[in-house]
């Protein structure tokens, strides 16, 4: 046995070239699992290696090497077996050899299905904190401990299929793979939430996922530098979820940044600072004269002549305002969605400036 042993480890020093970088604990493991082969000990041949030889070899590599000890065996089979029995000898090494075959599939399905189960909880975890709005430095150890390093990031809210949660996030990780991109997903009771990585339009990327999601909105966090900093575009997706039924019309997917008005009026707070923020306080910036021309303008339903009557002015004054406004917030007062936004954030500044 220690003759056949050290000409198997030979073998595999010349034969194959990842074997020899391997450091030298990792070889004398593996000599010790070619011994327990060549004594014909099936039960005990992989447990006589620890648990870490299955993450630095793969089953790939561990069927070569198998390969290359019963190659050493066989060829020695004139000299092992008794006078007549080389035949007998030869079909109880082939036999042997589907004993060995199976016991490496089973030590490395444990160890698949341990890692498995051990990701998918980390996944969860993950999820979990940043719905939480936790980060820190361990969401920083647990997005490494599953190869996260995309950027950047959205996180995407929708409603869960009836389907697995297993398969339902098999199914978008597998859609993500084919676009290059990493995804992180969870499903908590009806909600499913998923973490995009590696797109610079989270949109787009959320329409090649949307067809996933259950019946009714999916809403589109807005896009951030990495993991540790997403908590709040999970915050302002479920936001947008929760609101976006009082925008039956909204596309599908919708970004969170569009469903402003509802979740400031659902008492968003992020939401109503980036309204006063982004749209009400350009406006003041502009002159208060803009702010009372869209007022004027919305409240007599989109009429320039109207406004123009009312404010005292021509209406090629209350047309440059208006374009004033676009320039300054990126919204336009004469289409109904922005000029609802527009509306609203006015309303919370003039509280706002009231309080104060």
């Amino acid at each position: 046995m220690g003759a056949l042993g050290t000409a198997a480890m030979a073998s595999m020093e010349e034969r194959l070239p990842w074997f020899r970088a391997l450091p030298a604990e990792n070889r004398s493991w593996i000599g010790l699992v070619a011994q327990a082969g060549i004594a014909a000990v099936a039960g005990e041949v992989f447990g006589t290696a620890p648990r870490e030889l299955a993450r630095a070899v793969s089953l790939q590599q561990t069927v070569e090497m198998v390969r290359i000890t019963i190659d050493v065996v066989e060829a020695q089979v004139d000299q092992l077996a008794a006078p007549g029995g080389e035949a007998e000898l030869r079909e109880a090494v082939l036999r042997y050899t589907r004993e060995i075959a199976f016991g490496a599939a089973q030590v490395y399905a444990r160890t698949a299905e341990a890692r498995g189960a051990w990701d998918a909880r980390l996944e969860a975890l993950v999820v979990d904190s940043l719905v939480r709005g936790e980060g820190g430095d361990g969401l920083h150890s647990w997005a490494a401990a599953l190869n996260w390093s995309s950027a950047p990031v959205a996180v995407i809210a929708g409603i869960a299929d009836d389907g697995e949660p297993e398969g339902i996030i098999e199914d978008l990780r597998a859609i993500a793979r084919r676009s290059r991109l990493d995804l992180l997903a969870g499903v908590q009771g009806s909600r499913l939430v998923v973490v995009l990585g590696g797109s610079a339009d989270g949109l787009a990327a959320a329409r090649q996922l949307a067809g996933r999601f259950g019946p009714g909105p999916v809403v589109v966090g807005h896009a951030v530098p990495d993991l540790q900093t997403a908590g709040p575009s999970a915050a302002a997706a479920l936001a947008g979820l929760r609101v976006a039924p009082a925008w039956p019309d909204a596309p599908r997917p919708v970004l969170a940044a569009d469903l402003l008005p509802e979740r400031a009026l659902d008492g968003d707070e992020a939401a109503r600072a980036e309204l006063l923020a982004d749209v009400y306080e350009p406006m003041l910036r502009g002159g208060t004269a803009l702010v009372e021309t869209v007022t004027t303008y919305l409240e007599q339903g989109f009429s320039l002549e109207a406004a123009s009557r009312l404010l005292f002015v021509h209406p090629n004054t209350v047309r440059y305002r208006l374009r004033r406004v676009t320039d300054l917030t990126g919204l336009s007062a004469a289409t109904g969605r922005s000029g609802f936004t527009l509306w609203v954030a006015i309303i919370l500044g003039r509280l706002v400036h009231k309080r104060t």
